[in-house]
């Protein structure tokens, strides 16, 4: 694998990973940066923790030589346990026993956060003693160096997303070869989103497009597009959220969307919804790793459908989504399941918003409960 042909999409290594350390050193509030992004609202928390990684995180960044490194020490070592006390009850994976530790995998998962799905994924893996992943991240994230460093020190790789038509298509060949080639090459294993941007609505669905650029990016090798697929060695991921700190944000959005037919996105509002995500209380969180795809599919939709199934068979219900579900479709169904709920604190949540916004919300929590049900024809 030529890496320097993709030197512009791919993390950083050698000489990029210490250059982007030693601005991270020099930029003067990387760490009061962190700092307020955990303990934002409480202002004595915030001055002691920034002073605490004063003294923990430049150790720390002296020991990193490959975003490995970084991500080890680092985000999973300081930032993610941090959020997970700070935001969650508790989280929690599964499934890792469908997965070998020297084989390389194309995990493609449902979006419904825009750092923590695959963040947390790297956490399940350190924890479980696995192999870390590189992720796929869009371009619109990265507004200036600081941001782009810390992404590309985590394995970031770079999903172009300003482009003209015909050059959108000619970097998703470039990028699927990319994937292809780390996988195959660098047994090297990488995660993706199933479709462009979080879901809104709650309904995970996978864009056949993303398997069918694999396959073409592959074409003139003269691989069948089943021997393409078997060689990414594609696992589906569910990840689960009992609150999603973004609902009524998404959920504004969604309505947006069906009055005007599109949305246009503010200045720094992923940022602001990146954010949001990672200080937020998120409850209960759960991982679930599904099994390696190796059928001898024929066409995208047929791959697609398979990672669909996986992912809403295997999606933890939380006891808001079962109470939404009830809420939504009718008796109760599900009462028993979530009577240790606080429903009405739940509701209180949205109590301001228009009927036509708390459906929507509400809706978001109810549709993996009612794609659970479908797939498993219940």
């Amino acid at each position: 694998m030529d890496k320097r042909q993709y030197r512009d999409i791919a993390p950083y290594g050698g000489i990029d990973v210490i250059n982007a350390i030693n601005r991270l050193k020099s930029y003067p509030k990387f760490l009061n940066n962190m700092a307020e992004v955990f303990y934002a609202g409480n202002i004595i928390k915030t001055a002691w923790r920034s002073h605490q990684m004063k003294e923990m995180i430049p150790p720390l960044l002296d020991k990193v030589r490959s975003y490995d490194d970084f991500q080890r020490l680092i985000t999973a070592g300081v930032f993610l346990p941090t959020i997970e006390r700070n935001s969650m009850t508790e989280f929690t994976y599964g499934g890792i026993e469908n997965l070998e530790k020297d084989q390389a995998y194309l995990f493609i998962s449902n979006h419904r956060d825009i750092v923590l799905d695959c963040a947390l994924l790297d956490y399940a893996l350190i924890k479980a003693d696995f192999p870390l992943v590189e992720m796929a991240i869009g371009d619109n994230l990265l507004v200036n160096q600081f941001v782009t460093d810390l992404f590309k020190l985590n394995g970031g790789v770079t999903v172009k997303r300003n482009l003209p038509l015909r050059g959108q298509y000619v970097e998703s060949l470039r990028l699927s070869k990319y994937f292809v080639e780390l996988l195959t090459e660098e047994n090297k294993s990488i995660w993706v989103a199933q479709k462009s941007g979080r879901a809104k609505d709650g309904i995970d669905k996978t864009n056949p497009t993303i398997i069918k650029m694999l396959y073409l990016s592959q074409k003139g090798t003269g691989k069948t597009f089943a021997e393409v697929i078997k060689s990414c060695h594609i696992v589906p991921v569910a990840i689960s959220y009992q609150y999603d700190p973004c609902d009524i944000n998404k959920g504004r959005e969604e309505v947006y969307r069906k009055l005007h037919g599109t949305y246009t996105k503010k200045k720094y509002e992923d940022v602001v919804n990146m954010l949001r995500g990672l200080r937020r209380f998120k409850g209960n969180v759960h991982l679930q790793f599904g099994k390696p795809l190796q059928q001898d599919f024929q066409t995208p939709e047929e791959v697609a459908y398979e990672i669909d199934r996986q992912i809403h068979t295997d999606y933890r219900l939380w006891d808001t989504n079962l109470f939404a579900y009830d809420l939504v479709q009718g008796p109760g169904r599900f009462a028993k399941r979530y009577d240790s709920l606080n429903t009405k604190k739940f509701l209180a949540r949205y109590k301001d918003l228009t009927p036509e916004l708390q459906h929507v919300i509400l809706r978001s929590y109810a549709n993996p409960v009612l794609m659970q049900l479908e797939d498993l024809g219940l």
